[in-house]
């Protein structure tokens, strides 16, 4: 049984998900850098997670990192959870979505960036939802 408030089984999640989204939140693969459809724009509102439309990110702490993926500086309080992650051959720290456990992504520090925390979340574009102010 998932630790996660929102829990279903895999069934139930590929029965919601797209193949691509599966793989990313329920598989933690990546998607191919450059493939965002939410880089570009500057609109207000909150990314959500694609798998349980809990809100994670305010459009406010989005930033262009050029890196080919979506970066925040941080993310919604309680939202996200950390964990050390040694795939790959590398010590990084993912981040899954508090609320389900989806894979979005992966935090990197100390990089340089001028942002108020020099942290970059670096998001598959494919486990968020935007939801814009009204």
């Amino acid at each position: 049984m998932s630790k996660h408030p929102i829990s279903k089984t895999e069934a139930e999640w590929r029965a919601i998900l797209s193949p691509s989204q599966f793989a990313i939140l329920r598989q933690k693969a990546t998607e191919r850098p450059d493939t965002d459809k939410n880089l570009a724009g500057s609109t207000v509102g909150v990314y959500t997670c694609a798998g349980c439309d809990s809100p994670l990110y305010k459009s406010s702490t989005k930033f262009d990192a050029h890196c080919g993926w979506p970066a925040f500086y941080e993310a919604i309080p309680g939202s996200v959870e950390l964990f050390e992650d040694h795939s790959h051959g590398m010590t990084r720290t993912e981040m899954v979505c508090a609320a389900c456990g989806g894979h979005l992504g992966h935090v990197f520090r100390g990089e340089g960036y001028d942002t108020p925390t020099d942290e970059r979340h670096c998001v598959n574009s494919i486990s968020l939802k935007f939801k814009k102010d009204e």
